[in-house]
This record gives C-alpha cells, sequence and structure tokens, in this order.
C-alpha cells in the first residue's frame, strides 16, 4: 500500500507521529496507483484510470495470496498499541460517530489480507513488497540484493499513491505509519457515511487503497478483530527488527534506519526468495533528504553488506513513483556513526 505530506518534518525514529494533520494532508494529494474496481454505495468519486495488464497481476497476485489464517489474530504488542493510540486519536476527531474499537479494527483490517499470506504469527512491520518486478525497480546493472522494493510495511505504502511522500523507514515504524493510516482511514470512512454510504459501504470505500481488500477479506478481519479481538505478541517491535542508526552520507548527518530482512520479527515467509516474484534486497540504510529544497528518499547499500564491490545509493524524490523515478549512483556509502561501520 502507499505516503506523508511534502511538508513534514524529518522524523526521529524515537518520535512519535503527530498524526492527523498529516493524513489530511497527504489525502488531498493521494494518487492512487492500482485502483480498486468502483464501489457500491458511498463510492469514492475520483474517476478510475485503467488498469494496466502489468497492474493487473499484481493486483491477481495479491488477491491470490490475501487469504487470512482462521485461528486468533495475532499482531505485534508495540505495534497494537501504536495502532490503538492513534485510532482512539482519529476517533475523537472523527466528523461522524465511530468508537475507538471500531476505528481500531477498521485500521487493522487491511493488514492481514495485505502481508499475512495465511501466516497464523504476527505480520511483519519489516514486510517488504513482494510481487513487483518491474524492470526500473532494479539497479542498472541487474547486481543480486539491489532492488527498490516500492511497498513497505504492515499496510505496504507504496510510492505510486499513499508512500509517494514518506521512507521505507516510516512505513516500516508503526508509531508513524499507524499515526497516518487511522486518521486517513477514518476521514474516508466519514466522508462516505457522510455523503450516505451504510456502514459496510463506507469501510469499502475506507480500504479501497489496499488491492487486498477487493474481495471482501478486510471487513471479514474487521468484525474479527471487533467482537474476538486481537492477541498481542511482545516479540514484535515497532521496527519489526530494523535497527536505528545515525549517518552520515555527503558530509550530511541523517537519522537512519538499517533494514536487514534477516532480522525480521514476526512474519518472514517475505524473506524467502520463492515468495514471491520480487528479489529480496540485501541489508540497506534509508533515511529522508532535504537537499536544493527537495525531499527524497534515500536507499543505500555498503558493499560489505551487497557484496557488489562499491557503495550503492538509490533515490527517489518525494512525488515519485518507484516505477519510474529512481536515480541510481554507485560509490559513496553511508557512514553508520551508531555501529561506526561503513563508507568513514
Amino acid at each position: 500500500m502507499r505516503t506523508t505530506p511534502a511538508g513534514r518534518a524529518r522524523p526521529r525514529f524515537r518520535a512519535r507521529p503527530a498524526g492527523r494533520l498529516i493524513a489530511v494532508l497527504a489525502s488531498a494529494a493521494l494518487v492512487a496507483a492500482l485502483p480498486q474496481p468502483a464501489l457500491a454505495s458511498g463510492a469514492d468519486p475520483a474517476v478510475d484510470r485503467p488498469v494496466t495488464a502489468e497492474e493487473q497481476e499484481v493486483i491477481d497476485l495479491k488477491l491470490a495470496n490475501s487469504p487470512v489464517n482462521p485461528g486468533p489474530l495475532v499482531f505485534g504488542a508495540e505495534p497494537l498499541q501504536d495502532v490503538r493510540t492513534a485510532a482512539g486519536a482519529a476517533s475523537a476527531d472523527a466528523s461522524c460517530a465511530i468508537s475507538p474499537q471500531e476505528a481500531t479494527a477498521m485500521t487493522l483490517a487491511p493488514v492481514w489480507p495485505e502481508v499475512g499470506a495465511g501466516s497464523p504469527g504476527a505480520p511483519s512491520p519489516m514486510t517488504l513488497s513482494r510481487y513487483d518486478n518491474q524492470d526500473t525497480l532494479y539497479d542498472p546493472a541487474r547486481r543480486d540484493g539491489l532492488f527498490f522494493n516500492p511497498g513497505v510495511g504492515l499496510w505496504q505504502m507504496d510510492s505510486a499513491g499513499l508512500g509517494a511522500h514518506n521512507t521505507a523507514g516510516e512505513a516500516i515504524d508503526t508509531a508513524w505509519v499507524a499515526g497516518f493510516v487511522a486518521p486517513y482511514i477514518v476521514d474516508r470512512y466519514c466522508a462516505a457515511i457522510t455523503r450516505g454510504s451504510t456502514a459496510p459501504a463506507a469501510r469499502a470505500t475506507a480500504w479501497r487503497d489496499w488491492n487486498a481488500c477487493a474481495d471482501g477479506s478486510c471487513d471479514n478481519v474487521y468484525w474479527r478483530a471487533y467482537n474476538s479481538g486481537v492477541t498481542p505478541d511482545a516479540g514484535v517491535g515497532r521496527l519489526g527488527g530494523a535497527e536505528p542508526r545515525t549517518c552520515v552520507f555527503e558530509g550530511v548527518g541523517h537519522d537512519c534506519l538499517f533494514v536487514d530482512t534477516a532480522a525480521a520479527e514476526g512474519g518472514n515467509w517475505w524473506t524467502r526468495p520463492g515468495s514471491g516474484r520480487s528479489p529480496v534486497p540485501h541489508p540497506f540504510y534509508v533515511f529522508r533528504s532535504e537537499a536544493g529544497g527537495v525531499t527524497r528518499e534515500v536507499r543505500s547499500w555498503l558493499a560489505e553488506d551487497s557484496g557488489a564491490g562499491t557503495h550503492v545509493t538509490v533515490t527517489r524524490p518525494f512525488g515519485a513513483n518507484a516505477r519510474g523515478g529512481l536515480t541510481w549512483a554507485d560509490g559513496a556509502g553511508v557512514c553508520d556513526t551508531t555501529a561506526d561501520r561503513g563508507d568513514c
């Protein structure tokens, strides 16, 4: 799935998100990359563009993997608290009647169809997209493990839509991403209710950005979460196994996140090479860069992590779809000042 607004200050991974204002601003700039079929009563009035054959193939693969394990719903303990906090705030600010419990269940509902893959355990906040394989996402030299996964995290924030204005690090961080997703979903739900939708149709509208919800799976999960609750797993933290670091890149300091799929907490089905079409990337650093009036997402692989023989960096301007907006470069690498490693 998919953003934040371009004007948001660079986050520190220890900070909690501001929440509602982010969603209001981002929803105004939303670009939906893989639109769902038109919904019934209360459908979003925006006009869909045609879905390409390649996009439809991705949608079909997601739907094929959307069935949810019939056992108890399990979610990381810290991520669950982040969702409850964000959903409670969204409920309090909502323009329609929605309880914190309803807002929490509605926010959680897309996760299992999107990234659960039928697994009984807690989904991983580090989950990287598994179905995209467009040529433009690969390192131009096609070196192993140098690949830009466009969908990131529990809600698969995708650079083609809701992830256009955030980094992979923010999409992984459940404190940040729940602060975006919860008010975004609640706002869309209330807007549909105001237009006269029934509650089921309004929920469908609220989940419209998540392709795995197209077959009704999310409403099923909503009622399971609402009626039976969610079991917390203390072994899954808000960063899903990714590690906050401080980095220097080209002489500028950044708060960065070190993402190593081998350390993923929670469901790790997606870390197996045969689990989807997308390559599993080598460990990389990710951070937000502000330079020349342009905000960019930067992902950087150290030579010692990738085996590429050189440091490799890819940048994506905020607002750009990674499938056509990436710039790759060899040479300069990250100096990880926390672990004292890299291009120092």
